[in-house]
């Protein structure tokens, strides 16, 4: 033995040694993807891949209509939101990272069944995902509220 560090440890030798914030980085990462793909099951109108990755026992909390609880409410929540249009979109203009918390400032298009008027509304959703599945959701009808209740500012 020469006395150099990797002949003293060989077991660590092909270790990669991560940072606290190299994971949080990574996992903050994943949770961006996981509700890019949310907005993108909900706009190609598949249910079950919009919530796959949606706790049992989610919580969903809106200033406008209340607050649901668990996965199956949720979705009914949503799929009858949607089925009041004909057309609607619901898409991210920014995904941000806050922690333990991801932010979705999102603009929402839809023309109502029966109606050539086009509804234009910009919201903000914040996210609360844990090991990869969604707990809890606010949907605020202010972006700027959505920002606030995550300790951003835009």
């Amino acid at each position: 033995m020469s006395g150099t560090w990797p002949e003293r440890h060989p077991r660590l030798d092909s270790c990669e040694f991560w940072t606290a914030r190299d994971t949080a980085r990574e996992l903050s990462q994943e949770n961006v993807e996981i509700v890019r793909r949310i907005y993108e099951s909900i706009n190609a109108g598949d249910w079950d891949a919009a919530f796959r990755d949606v706790d049992e026992d989610a919580e969903l909390e809106t200033q406008l209509s209340g607050s649901f609880r668990g996965r199956s409410e949720i979705r009914r929540f949503y799929e009858d939101q949607a089925a009041a249009f004909a057309f609607l979109s619901v898409e991210p203009d920014e995904i941000l990272d806050a922690g333990d918390q991801i932010v979705a400032l999102l603009r929402v298009r839809g023309q109502p069944h029966g109606s050539t008027a086009e509804i234009k509304v910009r919201v903000g959703n914040l996210w609360t995902i844990r090991d990869g599945t969604v707990v809890s959701l606010r949907s605020f009808p202010k972006r700027e509220e959505a920002l606030e209740a995550a300790g951003l500012s835009e």
